[in-house]
């Protein structure tokens, strides 16, 4: 018998982006440019991907490292306020197996002459197969994907 347990854990990233929140915001919700950044990243081979931005929709991923197994990321967009907040509850997945569930915020704040992103995610990690750091840890890796995104594509403005 398959013995399961739940580890709940909460972190919060913020970074700075040189942009607009308007450039910033878009690097999340057209489609063309997230999965630039998000997904079709180096060494990750990308099996499929797929995204309905509003209220109620979704996003859809498989993807693999190296010749690793497919792992999955299933979205729901729960609130977006175009240039201001994106809510998501999302899942990862290993083959057809979730292992993580999590709520998330991404604010968008004004600051100077750019963005102050601000993100929250509030996360249940299933038995045993994902944990808090290496979660964060791989946000904070995202996060420094979308910049060198932004630098080498987006205006200012």
């Amino acid at each position: 018998m398959t013995k399961h347990s739940v580890e709940h854990a909460k972190f919060r990233i913020e970074r700075r982006y040189d942009f607009s929140p308007a450039v910033v915001f878009k690097a999340f919700s057209d489609p063309a440019h997230k999965r630039k950044w998000f997904v079709d990243g180096e060494g990750w081979t990308t099996d499929s991907y797929e995204s309905d931005f509003r209220v109620g929709g979704f996003e859809r991923s498989r993807f693999r490292f190296g010749g690793g197994s497919q792992m999955g990321n299933d979205t729901v967009f729960m609130d977006i306020v175009p240039d201001t907040r994106i809510v998501f509850a999302y899942s990862m997945l290993l083959g057809d197996t979730p292992f993580s569930a999590s709520l998330a915020t991404i604010e968008f704040l004004a600051e100077g002459d750019g963005t102050k992103l601000v993100y929250t995610e509030q996360a249940a990690f299933l038995d045993g197969k994902d944990q808090v750091k290496d979660r964060e840890e791989g946000c904070r890796w995202l996060f420094e994907a979308l910049a060198t995104y932004l630098d080498g594509t987006a205006q200012r403005k």
